[in-house]
């Protein structure tokens, strides 16, 4: 199992560091917009990375069971990867690089309980889909993008303002770290772990 997290952590590090760099592309041309607009932006972005993560999560998990999937596992093993993991990604390390930054607006926003009633059912849509027809190709590409822009909006919210050198550079390490890590824990290695239980 650690062979694998280290094999996929690494061949994922580049596309993410690009995921990063977009990320920070996006904080250059709207930081200055206002913070009504990124809230809403990041609740835009957000609600879709965890449909997304549903889907890659559940079929990560369907496409390398031997037995037939027990609808109740896919449920947990879903709502827990998408709904805990964007939750990390998207709100959580942001807030803790807003908090060392001391960015004035800096905020925690957690979607599935401030807007439950948006993010809690799309999770289960991720489901869903997954359910019916499993597949990691473009979910996991979209899963990283999304969550590197959700990111982003999470941090433009709380600059309220203008930004530096050193807040450009800050916010690249804290987008890939919110997504390399996360992103890959979400759609390989906790899936994997009900995979291994099961077989």
């Amino acid at each position: 199992m650690y062979k694998i997290v280290a094999r996929e952590l690494k061949n994922h590090a580049p596309f993410t560091a690009f995921g990063a760099i977009t990320g920070v592309i996006v904080m250059l041309f709207f930081y200055n917009v206002p913070y009504k607009i990124s809230y809403n932006v990041f609740y835009i972005l957000h609600p879709l990375h965890v449909v997304l993560s549903a889907m890659v999560t559940v079929s990560m998990y369907e496409l390398h069971i031997t037995s037939k999937p027990k609808l109740w596992v896919l449920i947990l093993i879903g709502y827990l990867g998408s709904i805990g993991i964007a939750t990390l990604s998207d709100s959580i390390i942001p807030y803790l690089g807003e908090a060392l930054l001391d960015l004035p607006n800096r905020g925690i926003h957690l979607g599935f309980i401030e807007k439950w009633w948006l993010v809690n059912p799309l999770a289960f849509l991720g489901i869903a889909i997954a359910y019916f027809k499993p597949t990691t190709k473009f979910p996991h590409t979209g899963h990283v993008l999304l969550s590197t822009w959700a990111s982003s909006f999470h941090i433009i919210m709380a600059v309220g303002g203008g930004l530096s050198i050193s807040l450009v550079i800050i916010t690249f390490v804290f987008l890939f770290i919110s997504v390399w890590i996360p992103c890959c824990v979400s759609d390989i290695v906790f899936p994997l772990l009900f995979v291994r239980e099961e077989n």
